[in-house]
């Protein structure tokens, strides 16, 4: 039989109910990569004792013939993600020793639903990044290379360490979170499946929150089968989290292979930006012509507001930031300084000791936008623009049923290659900001490789909560692009 780790989340939860492997032999066999992939620095805390426990508490279920969609199936979940008495930091030194008396609402259904945790997976700080480099815990290491050289390159982020641990096999799928492109962003940058879903569809309680108006949570996966098996799993109504839509949950892995002949693809002509590499047009163009193989009609659209979604989100999620942090002040939990005289100073020394650069860069950012004289000019202005944006996806869904777009504007970049840049960082998410302002479904598939054999992703926007259309392109592009490559182990 093929090893374990090599199987799809699909094909490993039909080989547990098979009875060809134990949820043990499987966990066993994970715990033993993610040990021999230390290199890639994608786990900030592995839980092997507990993920036995679990592996242990799924074989006695599956013995007698029960359990649940994800039973004895080994998973990786982003460090942002509350794990009851399991070490939660959100990348953060702010947040050193801090053991939650409670599980996020996304991991209790997972774990309702039979899965196994690895441990939790390493991030940038707060969620605040694109290439996994602002966390407290060092950066994670891309395990794609390109052919002509060795250097390290970036996983993409924010939620690079699941990007990471799916591509590199050291979990059957892992948890991830979108703020701006956190989910699509690093799917592309490592040949992975990303799905962010509806706001909305998915609970954020016990999530740790960076802003909270633009945050979901959604899968990463290998390939569009698992993320659908995932994604279904993950999200459902909850009335502890009030933006929480109560609405059911389709079978998303029921809407794979059904026909999309007939669905309109729009594209719209504002993505077409000057710089963009020609390998990234190119495959855009092929991927227009996946879906009109498919029966699909190709539709222009025009989304002229979309220049304006990067200053917005800027302005909204560092505004949403600075109130969100303001909890981090040494007294209840996380760090806190030894120097300071009296509490004024223990809070300024705790949060200037306990925050990277980048997370203190948005929270002055965000102070400043909603502080009197700048709030109407800034974050109002920002808000009433967005608005705007969701009215304009609006009216070009009347014209189509899917939008088809590059998920990000680059392959996999070097570390440090935009660091020191925080605006050619932020760049990187021009392709996906705008399903988070809008509150719109979206999803990256792999769709090829560059010339230095390096992947690239496709995304497909969707309505709001019409995520089972979204997966029914996402799996017809899946099967055109056939894309099967992997990455070479030159870690271990």
């Amino acid at each position: 039989m093929t090893h374990p780790t090599e199987l799809t989340l699909a094909e490993l939860r039909d080989a547990l109910k098979a009875k060809d492997v134990s949820s043990g032999e499987a966990t066993d066999a994970y715990l033993t990569r993610i040990e021999a992939a230390g290199e890639l620095n994608a786990f900030i805390t592995v839980t092997a004792d507990k993920a036995r426990a679990m592996a242990k508490a799924s074989d006695n279920k599956l013995a007698k013939g029960e359990g649940g969609d994800l039973e004895g199936v080994p998973l990786g979940i982003k460090d942002l993600f509350c794990t009851e008495g399991v070490l939660t930091t959100a990348g953060s030194h702010i947040l050193d020793g801090f053991k939650p008396e409670y599980e996020s609402t996304v991991t209790t259904n997972l774990w309702n639903d039979g899965a196994v945790m690895l441990g939790k997976l390493n991030m940038d700080e707060f969620a605040m990044g694109s290439s996994n480099e602002t966390s407290f815990y060092g950066p994670v290491i891309n395990p794609w290379r390109r052919t002509d050289n060795d250097a390290p390159l970036a996983p993409g982020g924010s939620s690079g360490g699941s990007s990471t641990s799916v591509a590199a096999r050291l979990c059957a799928g892992a948890t991830a979170t979108d703020t701006g492109g956190s989910i699509r962003q690093p799917a592309s940058l490592t040949g992975t499946v990303g799905v962010k879903p509806t706001y909305g569809r998915v609970s954020r309680w016990g999530v740790v929150a960076f802003a909270s108006s633009l945050d979901q949570a959604g899968p990463i996966t290998r390939d569009v089968r698992d993320a659908a098996i995932m994604l279904r799993s993950m999200a459902g109504h909850d009335p502890k989290d009030s933006t929480c839509i109560n609405r059911p949950v389709p079978d998303y892995e029921a809407a794979l292979g059904q026909s999309i002949k007939g669905l309109r693809v729009g594209v719209p002509k504002e993505y077409r930006l000057d710089g963009m590499p020609e390998e990234i047009e190119t495959l855009w163009a092929q991927g227009i012509e996946w879906m009109k193989d498919a029966g699909c009609e190709i539709v222009d659209i025009s989304l002229p507001l979309t220049k304006y979604a990067l200053p917005v989100y800027y302005i909204v999620a560092p505004a949403e930031a600075s109130s969100n942090l303001a909890r981090y002040d040494g007294v209840k939990y996380g760090h806190r300084t030894k120097d300071y005289f009296d509490i004024l100073s223990m809070y300024e020394n705790t949060r200037a000791e306990g925050f990277g650069d980048e997370v203190k860069r948005r929270v002055l950012i965000g102070t400043y936008v909603l502080s009197a004289g700048y709030y109407d000019a800034y974050y109002l202005r920002a808000q009433k623009v967005r608005k705007k944006i969701f009215d304009e996806f609006t009216d070009a869904f009347e014209k189509c049923d899917l939008m088809l777009t590059p998920s990000a504007p680059s392959a996999a970049f070097g570390l440090g290659e935009k660091f020191e840049d925080p605006i050619s960082m932020y760049l990187n998410d021009i392709f996906t900001v705008t399903a988070n302002l809008a509150g719109l479904p979206g999803a990256s598939v792999p769709a090829g490789l560059d010339k230095q054999g390096l992947p690239l992703g496709l995304q497909l926007l969707a309505k709001p909560f019409d995520e089972e259309t979204m997966f029914k392109g996402m799996h017809a592009l899946e099967q055109a692009a056939d894309f099967n490559a992997k990455p070479d182990e030159w870690w271990g």
